[in-house]
């Protein structure tokens, strides 16, 4: 097809304007030649007409052929929800699903597509959604699909982590040991398994930390956060948790780190939503391992904010070691900024005296502190394009712009440790503010 059909259907479609088919065909064709703008406005004017079936997907398929996954997906959605069960929509629909990452759902799509034609091909569904034999086969995907978008087998290990002594302690009574004796735990019937919950402030370590174990037993890592489960179809979140609590089975012995948990694991008691109730459940589910053998899975959780979460995530099995992560201290955090200073322009520093002036810094307000200092080196370099060296001052003057971002959280978490600490769970948050109980 060339300039000249175009042209002959577009005055054939002046003379009648109200012509679907023609209309439908002048689309298409420009589709087909990749005319996409041109292609979306036909199609739309025939959709402000009617609900036509083959516009409806057209324009799908142009807005896919955009980039516009999200647009194409909302519009298959609709149309598939409104009980046209269209192959072609379906498979495009399932297209779309991939596009955006939403697995599941896609596989599922492509399921309806094979019930109802069941010798229907599609090789980018097939080879992505590993189908064989006409079914698909979505475990055989996601292990391999989330072996590169969470699997890790971390090169760092506890060596690599300053500080943090009494951290890596009950760290190793409850990891690190079992991993290295598991003979011994066998002996007194006791599963190598569980959890332990890491709480402090924000951008203190607990991910780094959580990676280093993760190498120091020369085990795979498992890394999700709240986006990485929460999705905003009921049934889904669920659905994924349990599908990355199977990856870590599957790959035993494997550290699953488990970021945000407080939001995950939020009070049943505060949840109007039975969504969330249901979500939480399923959590304990998992973490009792109830289906399903966790010998040999150690689970990591990390918050910001323990005093939100259940307390039926503390019981014995669950998370029953629950590890203060503060602040770096002094010695950290010398070594700290010694590490993010290594491959830039520094004069002579007294890092000591830097160290000192940083009391209650997390490793992110050090990482802010060097950029405030790099900035004001930038503007002075400007000049005559030579970089300059950072110096003591240029540090100390970035302390006095920016204050410990931990102060705000302790604020809040002394009140707990002060007033709500029958059981002594904050007792370390009292150790470390020196306060009296």
């Amino acid at each position: 097809m060339n300039e000249n059909t175009i042209d002959s259907l577009r005055e054939a479609l002046r003379h009648s304007p109200n012509n679907t088919p023609l209309r439908l065909l002048l689309a298409d064709t420009l589709l087909a030649l990749n005319r996409l703008e041109e292609a979306e406005a036909e199609f739309t004017l025939v959709l402000k007409s009617s609900r036509d079936t083959k516009a409806t997907i057209g324009l799908a398929k142009t807005f896919y052929q955009k980039g516009n996954y999200s647009a194409c997906n909302v519009i298959l959605e609709e149309f598939i929800e409104s009980g046209n069960q269209d192959v072609e929509a379906l498979t495009w629909y399932a297209k779309g699903l991939l596009k955006e990452n939403s697995i599941a759902r896609a596989i599922e799509t492509y399921k309806k597509v094979l019930s109802i034609d069941p010798g229907f091909f599609d090789e980018e569904l097939d080879s992505h959604l590993r189908v064989k034999g006409g079914r698909p086969e979505p475990e055989v995907y996601e292990e391999e699909i989330y072996d590169t978008r969470f699997l890790q087998k971390p090169s760092i290990n506890f060596s690599d982590v300053g500080g943090m002594d009494a951290v890596k302690k009950e760290i190793e009574l409850k990891i690190i040991k079992p991993l290295m004796h598991p003979e011994l735990y066998k002996a007194y019937g006791k599963k190598i398994g569980g959890g332990i919950l890491l709480y402090g402030p924000p951008g203190c370590g607990k991910t780094f930390l959580a990676k280093a174990t993760a190498g120091q037993v020369n085990a795979k890592f498992i890394s999700v956060g709240l986006n990485d489960i929460l999705d905003m179809w009921i049934g889904n979140s669920e659905k994924n948790l349990h599908e990355i609590f199977e990856l870590a089975r599957y790959n035993t012995p494997c550290i699953l780190f488990i970021d945000e948990i407080d939001a995950l694991g939020a009070s049943r008691t505060d949840m109007k939503q039975s969504a969330g109730r249901h979500l939480i459940n399923q959590f304990l589910q998992e973490l009792d391992g109830i289906d399903t053998s966790n010998e040999g899975v150690l689970i990591i959780g990390a918050t910001n904010t323990p005093w939100n979460l259940d307390p039926a995530f503390r019981r014995p099995g669950r998370f029953d070691r629950i590890v203060f992560v503060p602040p770096p201290d002094e010695p950290t955090r010398e070594s700290i900024l010694r590490l993010k200073l290594k491959n830039k322009p520094t004069d002579t520093i007294d890092y000591s005296q830097i160290s000192k002036k940083t009391e209650h810094y997390s490793g992110a307000d050090i990482d802010a502190l060097i950029d405030i200092a790099i900035e004001l080196k930038l503007e002075s370099s400007f000049t005559d394009g030579i970089p300059k060296p950072i110096e003591t001052k240029d540090l100390l003057s970035a302390v006095k712009k920016h204050k410990a971002s931990t102060q705000e959280w302790f604020m809040t978490a002394r009140n707990f440790a002060m007033f709500a600490n029958d059981s002594g769970l904050y007792d370390d948050i009292l150790s470390y503010l020196k306060i009296k109980k």
